[in-house]
């Protein structure tokens, strides 16, 4: 006998449902998740696949610089980033499974490597072939170790209610990614950490990674390097996430300065989603304290997102969202963006999306505070526009 679900337990289980897939959606789309991986050869109990995203659109900027001027380029990675990857496994013994990852970043415009948030290391091209992954771990029923070049698991704890789930365009991945390149992006003798590239990518880093129940979470450490010292240059990051009826996220990291181990960076965030229907309520709040090797205080920056997924059609989802962003250091390092968003699949891995934004920046307003991979021109209101298409495989 079938037990009967009363009306709002049942629509209580279909807004799980609802979240649940999202999550699971957003989570296909962290950076460098493509869709499905090619297997491009399997010997002796070894399995190496391939996997990419081409991402390339037009952007329109109606006032590009302090004089005015409209522009209209061709941009790269507006919904997600441009890679190439590759994967490799091998089962060890039962529940023992051996693995790698290498994934490099460039631009479909023009086909060079993407720029980096790296501390310069000497020589010409500062520009990592592998910027996203190069590791290589163990994973197995109790969760995941990982050991090398890859993402914290800060960022990833907020894929599900940060309100655009960190698209690469007109999201706060900016917010995210240039409130925490400031002070690790310097010379030697400056104020930095080479271990971190803008709060997304570790590099000398060992990770453990595992699901309990509804719970997944990571905590990462990366090594310093540095003679006399485990302290200098090293850095560390945690991230949980709860999916449940609604998703909970919240995450901490560190980065500490190369010769005196003072934090030049703190981050942190929390955010909450909830389904509701069609609709999906996403909110999300992070705080970047940039500091001196001195301990004097550069910037302190808050970013707070709230936004509403509607999924209107079977191949269209819409989302509304607004941003605002503030240095309480820099008073007048603030913008406010209004989001207003179109993704249509074609099929699960071909994308065509349409992203509109308005924003209101003033007159001291810097990339740190901006939603916009090239930022916004301070002290005026500007609206964009990007049109372009997503192809994974």
């Amino acid at each position: 006998m079938k037990k009967k679900i009363s009306g709002a337990s049942a629509q209580g289980a279909r807004n799980a449902c609802t979240l649940a897939a999202a999550v699971a959606a957003a989570m296909m789309m962290v950076p460098g998740a493509a869709q499905a991986d090619i297997v491009i050869g399997e010997v002796a109990g070894t399995k190496l696949s391939m996997f990419g995203i081409i991402d390339v659109g037009l952007l329109y900027n109606s006032k590009a610089n302090a004089s005015g001027d409209s522009k209209t380029s061709m941009e790269t990675s507006g919904l997600r980033q441009t890679v190439i990857g590759f994967k490799g496994e091998r089962e060890l013994q039962p529940n023992l499974t051996a693995f790698f990852n290498l994934e490099s970043h460039f631009d479909t415009n023009d086909g060079f490597l993407h720029g980096t948030g790296d501390a310069p290391r000497g020589g010409t091209n500062n520009t990592p072939l592998f910027r996203r992954q190069a590791n290589l771990g163990v994973r197995g029923d109790w969760g995941s170790v990982t050991v090398g070049r890859q993402y914290g698991p800060a960022l990833l704890a907020h894929i599900g209610t940060e309100p655009r789930a960190f698209k690469e365009q007109f999201s706060n991945l900016y917010a995210w990614a240039y409130g925490q390149l400031f002070t690790t992006a310097n010379a030697p003798g400056g104020d930095r950490n080479t271990n971190n590239d803008v709060g997304i990518f570790f590099s000398n880093a060992v990770q453990y990674r595992h699901t309990v129940g509804p719970v997944n979470f990571g905590v990462l450490y990366a090594f310093g390097g540095q003679p006399g010292s485990a302290k200098d240059n090293s850095s560390y990051a945690l991230g949980a996430t709860y999916n449940g009826p609604i998703t909970l996220s919240a995450s901490y990291q560190a980065m500490n300065d190369e010769q005196t181990g003072k934090s030049n960076i703190e981050h942190t965030s929390l955010g909450f989603a909830i389904p509701f229907g069609d609709f999906i309520w996403k909110n999300n709040w992070m705080n970047a304290k940039n500091d001196a090797r001195t301990g004097a205080e550069l910037a302190d920056i808050n970013g707070f997102g709230t936004g509403l997924d509607w999924k209107w059609h079977a191949k269209n989802s819409a989302t509304v969202a607004y941003y605002i962003n503030k240095d309480d250091r820099n008073k007048t390092d603030e913008t406010k963006f209004l989001v207003i968003s179109n993704d249509y699949q074609w099929r699960p891995d071909t994308t065509l999306y349409v992203q509109f934004a308005y924003a209101d920046a003033d007159a001291g307003a810097t990339l740190r505070t901006s939603i916009v991979a090239a930022g916004v021109t301070a002290g005026e209101k500007s609206t964009l526009l990007n049109v372009g298409l997503n192809f994974m495989f």
